[in-house]
C-alpha cells in the first residue's frame, strides 16, 4: 500500500469514528510574511494578508478582528465577514461564537448568526451553551441546541451572584438562594437551599451542601460521594477529582469513586484528564480510566487540553501526549510551541511552524 493510499483510507475512518461535533480541531498562526494561516483538517489555508488585532480559536470557529478592525470568522474552510468596525467583544468555544456589538449579543452556531438580545450586561459561554442575561426583559435565558430557554425571571435589582457554566450545563444559586442546574434544555431544582461551593464540567456538578455533604451531579443522576466536605476538588468532564476529608486522593469516574492513594497530590483538571504529582514525586496522568506515568518528575510547565498534555521534558524533548499514546514531536529548540485542543502548534527558527496531530506532523 502505497502512502497516498494510506492517508486516504486514514481519513475514511477518522470521518466515520468522529462526529461533527468532535471534528478535528484547528490551529493558526501569522508567518513571517504577516500572512494569517490555518491549518484545518491537514490543510494550511491563507485567510487573511496582515495579523488581526484580536484573534481567538475555537474548535470548529475562529472568529478576529482583523487589521482594520472588521469582524471575520472563519468555518469550514472559508472566512465571512460580519461586520466593519461595530464589533467590541467576542468570545469563542468548541461549537459556538458570540458577540458584543454595542450591547447586542449575537451567536454564530453551526454556520448560522442569531440575535440574542438587543441589550446584555452579562454572559458566560461552554462549547454548546450560552447563559446570558436578557436586559430588554429583565431575566436570565440560556441558548442551547438553537433554541432559547427562560432561567430566572425574579430580579433583585442585581446580577446572579455565583454562576458556573461548563461544556454543555449552568448551574447558579438563584435569588430564593435555591441551587439550580440547567442541562439538556431544563431547569433541575438540585437543592432546596444554596451550597457552600459548586464546579462544573461537561455532564457534571461537584458541590458541598447546606448539610456539608459533598455531592456530585452527572447525567440526571446525584450520588453522596462524602459525608464530609473534601478539602480540595475539581471537576472535568465526566469526573470529578477530589482529596477527601480523611486525606484520600480519589477520582469520581463512570459513576463511581476511585481511590488513587493516601496522599495530598498537586494535582490538575481540564476536560478529559487529571494531571498529578504522586508521593514519589512523577508525574501520573488518569485518562478515562486509566492512569499513565508520563515522567519520573512533575515538570513545571505542562499545558493540558481536552485529551492532550503538551511539555518540554528534561532532555529538551518537546513531548505530547494524547489520548493514552506518547510522541516525542521534537528534539529541536523551538521558539514557542503551543496546544490548542489535541492540535500542537510549534515554531522553529524565526518562520518554520510544523503542526502535530495524534502523532501525525504537518
Amino acid at each position: 500500500m502505497n502512502f497516498a493510499s494510506y492517508r486516504l483510507i486514514a481519513a475514511i475512518l477518522f470521518v466515520i469514528s468522529f462526529s461533527a461535533a468532535n471534528a478535528q480541531p484547528l490551529s493558526v498562526y501569522t508567518n513571517m510574511q504577516n500572512q494569517v494561516m490555518v491549518w484545518d483538517k491537514g490543510m494550511l489555508r491563507k485567510i487573511d494578508y496582515l495579523p488581526p488585532v484580536e484573534l481567538k480559536t475555537g474548535r470548529t470557529t475562529i472568529p478576529y478582528l482583523d487589521n482594520s478592525r472588521s469582524f471575520k470568522i472563519y468555518y469550514k474552510g472559508g472566512v465571512r465577514t460580519v461586520n466593519s468596525g461595530f464589533t467590541n467583544e467576542f468570545k469563542v468555544s468548541d461549537n459556538l461564537a458570540i458577540f458584543l456589538n454595542a450591547r447586542t449579543l449575537h451567536v454564530f452556531d453551526n454556520g448560522e448568526i442569531k440575535q440574542l438580545t438587543t441589550y446584555c450586561t452579562q454572559y458566560f459561554i461552554g462549547d454548546s451553551i450560552v447563559l446570558f442575561f436578557d436586559g430588554i426583559r429583565s431575566e436570565y435565558k440560556a441558548y442551547y441546541n438553537g433554541e432559547i430557554y427562560g432561567i430566572e425571571n425574579f430580579l433583585a435589582g442585581n446580577p446572579l451572584e455565583v454562576v458556573k457554566v461548563s461544556d454543555n450545563l449552568a448551574a447558579y444559586d438563584n435569588y430564593a438562594n435555591q441551587f439550580r442546574i440547567f442541562y439538556r434544555g431544563h431547569i433541575i431544582n438540585q437543592e432546596d437551599y444554596a451550597v457552600t461551593s459548586f464546579e462544573v464540567g461537561r455532564n457534571t456538578v461537584g458541590y458541598v451542601d447546606i448539610n456539608r455533604q459533598f455531592k456530585i451531579f452527572h447525567n440526571d443522576e446525584t450520588y453522596v460521594a462524602e459525608d464530609f466536605p473534601p478539602t480540595e476538588y475539581k471537576v472535568g468532564d465526566n469526573l470529578v477529582a477530589y482529596v477527601s476529608n480523611d486525606g484520600y486522593f480519589k477520582i469520581f469516574y463512570d459513576d463511581s469513586v476511585r481511590s488513587i492513594g493516601f496522599f495530598t497530590p498537586d494535582f490538575r483538571v481540564t476536560d478529559n484528564m487529571v494531571a498529578y504529582k504522586d508521593p514519589s514525586g512523577y508525574l501520573r496522568v488518569f485518562y478515562k480510566g486509566t492512569v499513565y506515568t508520563l515522567e519520573p518528575y512533575y515538570p513545571e510547565k505542562f499545558v493540558m487540553q481536552y485529551n492532550s498534555i503538551a511539555y518540554v521534558n528534561r532532555a529538551n524533548m518537546l513531548r505530547l501526549f494524547t489520548e493514552g499514546e506518547v510522541y516525542d514531536v521534537t528534539a529541536a529548540e523551538t521558539e514557542s510551541w503551543e496546544l490548542t485542543y489535541d492540535v500542537l502548534k510549534y515554531q522553529i527558527g524565526r518562520n518554520m511552524f510544523r503542526i502535530n496531530y495524534k502523532g501525525v506532523e504537518y
